[in-house]
């Protein structure tokens, strides 16, 4: 029955009866007021230019190396389009309910626990719309489909958003977008599956089912975290695999967690299963002649060639720790560096050239959890961070360990997280690989066309517990009922194909015997085989692994040209530089290269940092707060104080510069910002990667991240890194918080012995240098040596400025390096009676107090190096002060803090001589938050040092 003459706005109550005829005036004015309103909103889509989201990037002529934001894009909705909406306004917003609503009544769940929920929106007769009209509807611009009668457009849109797939998309900002989203999602029933796409997909699935089968039966006690219930995630795979053959994307970065991940790697990404059943039996999976530790089955990584299409996509399947999601930034990082690489995304013109592909795989109780996912995605468009998107994909088992969902998380879905960012969420039964194929498809167009991050909520079920070791039915006896009732999908898939003549069930199961066959054969192999190094390779195999010596190298840099780059450091043509900026940096740093006299600390790393550079290194400096420096020191980014201009002097050296300064000024992040900076020092050894702490103590928010990839990363898995933390530090009044590094947290993580000489091959360097002369050689070795080592250096604070604390051109000229052991030139050794050690900025305080009381029985010998422990350094300076009857410690942290406890046995076992303890006492938190007691303290110190 028609209405009011307007398509669509027939006035039928719920229950089909006629409207009053006060309702229907009523409800006419109303209609009729939204249709011009709705006029008013789609013109103004119409004739005004939409932005695809907002340009974040620098006001520069010039460029900001590592940042070309895309430019602005118009969008228009078709005329015609908007009329038929307007004229069928009330259909329009049914379609519209469906898009926003429809997934709530989507039947997601493969063991059907969860009741078919009734949702109002949905409800026709709320539009004024008769379910069953056989009324035809002009859908152009409605619905992407054909014209249809209103109950077959119901039809098709409960069959399209409440089916087996569902869409989350109308929290998108961006009107082209949604358009986008809901014509690929409509039509995604055109998406062809060919006869051999869908062959090979029950093949790949049973090829996933048998491998856990094989593990199952021959290593009965392992926990291999199968994927049994999800092995249709590999449709997800495949069809990324695909697409990025036909996109032009050569590289693959991918993230996951231990769920499938065997799976993975031996079904599609070629690993070796011999190399896995070495570690099912307790072996290793390097050689004997490599210095690691190895880790644990379901961590294992590996890099592939894959071919598509006849083109090669390498793959990486990054490394992962047992911390759930701390993977995530770490790829996003790795695909960053290839990009950079590759100079594609952000390192090109144009940020839309697409070469590289990151890919992060979730588990679904983390995902919603887990604070370094959300931290990850506020640096997904953030300049200098942006890789293009992500494809995410949830692996949904609707549990964590033992706990539901609905316990799990507040949100209704685990992938509610994505709203943060306006990021669209493709939801998917896992029942129904067909469907997981088609939505991974639009993830990947979506991702291609936007350049922007995308999540495919695959939910599916877990066929054990957490591991094949636990017995889920003590917790979760209603869940996995349904589960010990049901069959695999595997093999509901190659049913399926089989009855519709695809396949003949002889050649499935003759693939599958094929498998086994190649899967015992590896097995025969583990005691015979030798696992080969598969670090070191291409861009890393001009590097080695360190011995157990320490080795000295030649950092030093002609004065000429150190003169040179520090002239060019500040030159910054047409820019209005702030007036101090003027004076205390750009003008002093010019007279100080006529001199050759008193560098300060930023001097000196910008040295360092345009020496590098000038020899095709590339840098990159990440931070809060970089780019001017947390203590207005470095102003390695002048700004122009009329436009805003920005300008890095040291990208502008010379004409032919192949070596770049990326200043990345970071969101306030710590665990995923150094996550990122991870990824990419492990992927380019030729760039040297530094993560400023604003202050030293912020890496704390970044603990995880250092305990199980800087500190760990080489021993575990090869995976050689030369990140450098810089984390100022010192007792300066500060408080608790902002004045130590917890420097002692580092030593212990440091496999450095007690009882002998270390050698390079320590799994991490600890400094804490006094000079900028030193710092510019610590800086430089990173790049110079024939190996990468973590390097944290206990950056400092005052002596940013302190005017004792410079260095000259000479310190840094060809000859020069750092000097793991400072001696004291000040002192006759024959008088020295005391020999105090120290470390860092205390080393200035003791200088100062030593000539206030004119002593000159007491040297002062400076430890540079902390770790690795310079011993034979050390040594040689107790050489020079046979008279010496008292050798102290001095440090200004706390008893139970700072190197103590590291330095005192060292110092004992290694070379024979006890010290005497001088230092605050112990104490709970780093420092004290009162003044007068911080001054008593350093005060005592000082006597007790002395005395």
């Amino acid at each position: 029955m028609k209405g009011n003459g307007t398509a669509g706005n027939s006035c039928i109550s719920k229950t089909g009866t006629l409207l009053c005829e006060e309702v229907k005036i009523a409800y006419s004015f109303y209609t009729t007021m939204l249709s011009r309103l709705k006029l008013l909103h789609y013109r103004r889509l119409q004739h005004f230019v939409e932005f695809l989201k907002p340009v974040s990037g620098y006001h520069t002529k010039c460029g900001i190396y590592g940042n070309h934001p895309r430019t602005a894009s118009e969008f228009k909705i078709d005329e015609a389009f908007l009329q038929n909406r307007i004229y069928q306004s009330n259909v329009y917003r049914l379609v519209e309910a469906y898009r926003t609503f429809g997934h709530k009544k989507a039947s997601l769940d493969p063991l059907h626990l969860t009741e078919a929920e009734y949702v109002p929106e949905l409800d026709a007769a709320l539009y004024g719309i008769s379910a069953d009209s056989n009324q035809l509807i002009q859908t152009e611009g409605v619905f992407n489909g054909p014209s249809m009668t209103v109950e077959d457009l119901i039809k098709s849109l409960e069959s399209i958003y409440c089916g087996p797939a569902a869409l989350e998309f109308q929290h998108l900002e961006c009107s082209e977008e949604r358009e986008w989203l809901a014509a690929a999602f409509e039509r995604r029933g055109d998406i062809e599956l060919s006869d051999v796409t869908r062959v090979q997909l029950a093949y790949l699935m049973l090829r996933c089912q048998a491998f856990d089968h094989f593990v199952a039966n021959k290593f009965v006690n392992v926990k291999r975290y199968g994927g049994e219930g999800g092995e249709s995630m590999m449709a997800v795979f495949e069809e990324i695999f695909n697409k990025s053959s036909q996109s032009n994307i050569s590289d693959v970065v991918i993230c996951m967690p231990h769920r499938g991940r065997l799976n993975f790697l031996t079904c599609m990404l070629k690993f070796p299963p011999v190399i896995m059943f070495k570690k099912m039996k307790g072996l290793p999976e390097f050689p004997s002649n490599v210095y690691g530790s190895g880790d644990v089955l379901s961590h294992l990584y590996t890099s592939v060639d894959l071919s598509y299409n006849d083109k090669d996509v390498h793959v990486s399947l990054i490394p992962n720790p047992s911390h759930l999601e701390a993977n995530n930034p770490v790829a996003v990082g790795k695909a960053r560096a290839k990009q950079q690489l590759y100079q594609c995304g952000e390192y090109s013109p144009d940020p839309t050239d697409d070469k590289v592909l990151c890919v992060q795989v979730h588990g679904d109780a983390s995902f919603s959890a887990q604070g370094i996912v959300a931290e990850t995605f506020c640096i997904a468009e953030c300049p200098h961070f942006n890789v293009g998107g992500s494809i995410h994909l949830i692996v949904n088992n609707q549990i964590g360990f033992t706990t539901e969902s609905s316990r799990g998380r507040s949100s209704r879905y685990s992938s509610c997280l994505a709203k943060i960012n306006a990021y669209p969420v493709l939801h998917v039964n896992a029942d129904y690989p067909e469907e997981v194929l088609r939505v991974t498809s639009i993830a990947m167009d979506y991702r291609r066309k936007f350049n922007k991050d995308v999540i495919i909520d695959f939910i599916c079920f877990r066929k054990h517990g957490h591991n094949e070791l636990d017995d889920p039915f003590f917790t979760n006896p209603k869940m996995y009922k349904a589960v010990k009732g049901r069959e695999s999908i595997p093999n509901l898939y190659a049913e399926s194909i089989v009855s519709e003549g695809l396949c003949e069930q002889e050649k499935l199961d003759e693939s599958v015997r094929n498998w086994n066959t190649y899967l015992t054969e590896n097995m025969s192999m583990v005691d015979s085989f030798t696992p080969k190094r598969f670090d070191l390779l291409k861009q890393w195999s001009q590097l080695e692994q360190p011995g157990d010596v320490v080795t000295h190298w030649d950092t030093g840099v002609s004065v000429d040209l150190l003169k040179f780059i520090g002239q060019k450091s500040v030159t910054c043509p047409d820019l209005q530089v702030h007036p101090n900026v003027q004076r205390a940096h750009v003008n002093k740093r010019i007279e100080r290269m006529k001199d050759g006299q008193g560098l300060d600390w930023a001097t000196a790393e910008a040295l360092a940092f345009g020496s590098l550079l000038y020899q095709g290194y590339n840098v990159r400096v990440s931070g809060q707060d970089v780019g001017r420096g947390t203590f207005s020191h470095r102003h390695g980014m002048l700004v122009d104080q009329e436009t805003d201009e920005m300008h890095i002097p040291l990208n502008h050296m010379k004409e032919d510069q192949t070596g770049f300064l990326e200043l990345a000024n970071s969101a306030l992040s710590e665990e995923a910002v150094l996550g990122f900076e991870y990824g990419m020092s492990i992927d380019q050894p030729n760039n040297l990667v530094i993560w400023e702490a604003q202050f030293g103590d912020f890496f704390n928010g970044a603990q995880i991240i250092i305990d199980t990839y800087i500190s760990s990363g080489e021993l575990k898995w090869m995976l050689q890194t030369g990140l450098v933390m810089l984390l100022p530090h010192g007792m300066d009044g500060a408080g608790p918080e902002h004045s130590s590094c917890r420097i002692e947290r580092f030593l212990q993580m440091c496999d450095s012995s007690e009882v002998k000489v270390d050698g390079d091959n320590i799994n991490m360097q600890v400094v804490n240098p006094t000079t900028p002369a030193q710092y510019f050689h610590l800086l430089r070795r990173q790049m110079i040596r024939n190996f990468r080592k973590p390097l944290v250096v206990v950056a400092p604070k005052i002596l940013l400025r302190l005017p004792e604390a410079t260095s000259t051109l000479e310190d840094m000229a060809p000859g020069t390096t750092f000097l793991p052991v400072l001696a004291d030139p000040s002192v006759s050794p024959g008088k020295v009676t005391k020999v105090v050690f120290c470390s860092g900025k205390h080393y200035y305080t003791l200088v100062k107090e030593r000539e206030n009381l004119k002593l000159q029985n007491v040297a002062i010998i400076r430890l540079e190096s902390l770790c690795p422990f310079p011993s034979a350094e050390i040594q040689t300076e107790l050489n020079k002060f046979s008279s010496a009857t008292d050798l102290v410690w001095s440090q200004e942290e706390h008893r139970n803090m700072g190197a103590w406890s590291f330095v005192a046995p060292r110092f004992e076992n290694i070379l024979g001589k006890k010290l005497r303890y001088v230092g605050r006492d112990h104490l709970g938190t780093p420092a004290t938050g009162v003044g007068q007691i911080h001054q008593a303290e350093a005060k005592l110190l000082l006597q007790q040092t002395f005395n």
